[in-house]
């Protein structure tokens, strides 16, 4: 009986109900961001009648000063029931996106409210990614979680396939407001997901015994210190395997990001592509993060989880200097899908090899606001290198810019680990005096 049990964990079968629950909350919040991409920028022109200016601020405030607001969640959320937290950040990002249409139909709605809109959703995108970390950790035994990052590393990239299709049509035909609705409910679905699942772990997880999701221990101290929200990064450059990883992503991450609105701005205007190429070129790729998510797992069972992540993570980085070369016609369109092809393969591999292995590092009473920690440094590194790859962009020209960017890429793989890392002691649980 225990070695069929362990036979279905292995070939990653079923994880749980409770994990189903946690899957499919997940995957619907994510078709609905989909659906709903861009229609901030499409509101603030269409709507609104901004400028340029304003709809750059848009993307770029709201999304820095809301990496900035999650950074005090990250302590308070640690001592704290995950599940409960990703209800509430739920409930908050649909209760913040329905205002929009809602000051809509009033007549009332503002620049102003989609900039605040837009930054409590980040805050609460942020700490809801953080505290579900934490929370798999909890419900899944650790040879179980690669399967599952990898399954939401899989629906990831299916929605990201899916999604914005489907929300140009609904835009087209019933405007953006509409698809901010959509993204509001698929958040009151997740919500609901999740409190569908109980207070059930399962009992798959160590301290879960009882079904319940075993509670934070308490902090010592009767009130957070200012010390504490800069716990995260001290445990992060404290060990000698997340530094470097963590430097390795963040930097990967804004470089590739930045290079995003000077890719736009080369194909469709220079190069002369259509919309609908441009949006190809981006979107038939995504079909290389489904197989990588497929192959992560068969291939850390064969190589080992080190030489995966560096591997793949080395790999990844090779690809994007090639956008440098980039010209008009079916040739220039193919080299691109060519090249996010193979940028997003690797990228599928990584992202679930990575997350487990981050997850295993941290140890229990830091999940939280390490993973804080790290989502709120990738932001504030991708708007401050967008901001920097724009000026870059203006005085080189685009081509020139993406083709520095890229050649930085080059140099990220030497911060990678380049020795597997030891296990990282859990500390003792704290003895039961009910």
């Amino acid at each position: 009986m225990r070695s069929g049990h362990r036979l279905g964990r292995l070939h990653g079968r079923r994880l749980g109900r409770p994990f189903g629950w946690l899957w499919a909350a997940y995957g619907t919040s994510a078709l609905g961001t989909w659906l709903a991409f861009g229609a901030f920028p499409l509101i603030a022109v269409q709507v609104l009648r901004c400028g340029p200016a304003e709809v750059a601020a848009l993307s770029s405030v709201g999304a820095a000063v809301g990496a900035a607001v999650a950074v005090p969640l990250g302590p308070w959320v640690e001592f704290r029931r995950k599940r409960q937290v990703l209800i509430a950040m739920d409930l908050v990002r649909c209760a913040a996106l329905l205002t929009i249409p809602a000051a809509f139909a009033l007549g009332a709605l503002t620049f102003v409210q989609l900039v605040l809109v837009s930054v409590v959703v980040a805050a609460a995108d942020i700490t809801f990614r953080a505290a579900s970390g934490a929370y798999l950790k909890a419900l899944l035994p650790g040879e179980d979680l690669l399967v599952a990052n990898a399954r939401f590393e899989s629906t990831s990239w299916t929605t990201t396939i899916v999604g914005p299709p489907l929300g140009g049509v609904a835009i087209g035909l019933l405007g953006p407001l509409a698809t901010v609705v959509a993204d509001a409910v698929s958040y009151l679905l997740s919500a609901l997901g999740l409190r569908a699942m109980g207070g059930a772990m399962g009992g798959a997880a160590d301290g879960a015994a009882d079904g319940q999701e075993p509670r934070p221990e308490r902090r010592r101290t009767a009130r957070p210190r200012p010390g504490d929200l800069l716990d995260g990064w001290r445990y992060i450059l404290a060990d000698v395997t997340l530094r470097p990883l963590f430097f390795n992503t963040v930097l990967f991450n804004g470089l590739v990001m930045a290079t995003q609105p000077l890719l736009a701005v080369l194909m469709l205007g220079r190069l002369g592509f259509s919309p609908w190429q441009y949006g190809l070129a981006f979107a038939a790729p995504s079909i290389g993060g489904l197989l990588g998510s497929r192959l992560a797992r068969p291939l850390v069972t064969r190589f080992g989880q080190h030489q995966v992540l560096v591997a793949t993570g080395a790999l990844r980085a090779l690809w994007p200097v090639g956008l440098a070369f980039l010209g008009p016609g079916t040739g220039g369109l193919l080299l691109v899908m060519g090249v996010e092809f193979g940028l997003i393969l690797c990228c599928g591999v990584f992202n679930p090899v990575f997350t487990t292995f981050r997850l295993e590092r941290a140890a229990t009473d830091r999940v939280t606001r390490t993973l804080t920690a790290w989502a709120v440094s990738t932001k504030a590194a991708t708007a401050l290198l967008t901001a920097l790859w724009g000026v870059l962009g203006s005085l080189l020209g685009p081509r020139t810019a993406i083709g520095l960017a890229g050649v930085f890429l080059l140099t990220t793989p030497l911060l990678l680990p380049r020795r597997p890392a030891a296990r990282v002691p859990e500390p003792e649980p704290a003895p039961n005096r009910a």
